[in-house]
């Protein structure tokens, strides 16, 4: 059986999961070769969760760069489980450290970071981030910025 005959979900009809914990995030093999570890970028510029006190939608851009050593995040999965917080009810910390620690535990990268920028609520924008430790040397790391937006100074 070949490793895209393991996948569950890239070419198949699937439902949006009930929770990110029901999520299942899968991987595909990659060869990292020598020089300079590759540094992979994921965005999702309209992240929603629930807020978990007033049950009312919060909004986030996420940037998560990371360099895998041995395995890749399939993106279809990625993306569903990124939906799933969509029902899911946390603070934007939580939800932004959750999605991180569950992309290491399926692939142990080398290297994660990941930037949650929260638009304003209550005329407050939430910026969270955080990284399995210092990147690799050699790695070329783009800002994980993203452009100002109203509300944001």
């Amino acid at each position: 059986m070949t490793t895209t005959e393991k996948l569950t979900q890239l070419g198949a009809r699937v439902e949006t999961p009930r929770s990110p914990e029901e999520a299942v995030l899968e991987i595909v093999p990659f060869t990292r070769g020598d020089g300079a570890p590759a540094i992979v970028r994921f965005t999702c510029p309209e992240f929603t969760s629930l807020c978990p006190v007033t049950g009312q939608p919060d909004f986030a851009h996420i940037v998560i760069d990371y360099a895998p050593d041995s395995a890749l995040v399939e993106s279809k999965s990625l993306k569903l489980f990124l939906t799933a917080f969509r029902n899911h009810g946390a603070f934007h910390e939580d939800c932004t450290v959750m999605i991180g620690r569950r992309v290491v535990e399926a692939t142990e990268p080398l290297w994660l970071r990941i930037a949650g920028y929260w638009y304003p609520r209550g005329g407050i924008p939430i910026d969270v981030f955080w990284q399995t430790g210092a990147p690799p040397e050699g790695a070329w790391l783009p800002e994980t910025g993203v452009p100002p937006y109203r509300g944001r100074g």
